[in-house]
């Protein structure tokens, strides 16, 4: 390939590729409990659920039921997704106050 053929393929827009969410093999499971813990290279999500109906109970256990791993840049888009997926939820529904 010449030169100029290069600089003209580079010159000209790509097309970006469709993406395609394939959701047969996914699972779906509940968590009403997340946390967060993270190294320099990935960022752990820990999901689980409780179950203590009582105020004044000594102890909280929750069932870890799954654990997410990513890469710090995978943790810094699904931040922004989340972000803009609770504002369009408060703008339908209300400020939600922890």
């Amino acid at each position: 390939m010449s030169d100029q053929a290069t600089v003209q393929n580079m010159q000209q827009p790509q097309e970006a590729p469709t993406l395609v969410w394939d959701d047969s093999a996914m699972q779906t499971q509940y968590a009403n409990v997340c946390n967060v813990m993270g190294t320099r290279e990935e960022m752990a999500l820990l999901f689980g659920t409780h179950q203590t109906w009582q105020q004044d109970a000594k102890e909280v256990r929750v069932a870890l039921s799954n654990r997410i791993v990513m890469n710090p840049y995978a943790a810094k888009r699904l931040h922004a997704l989340l972000e803009i997926a609770l504002k369009e939820y408060e703008g339908r529904y209300g400020e939600l106050k922890l």
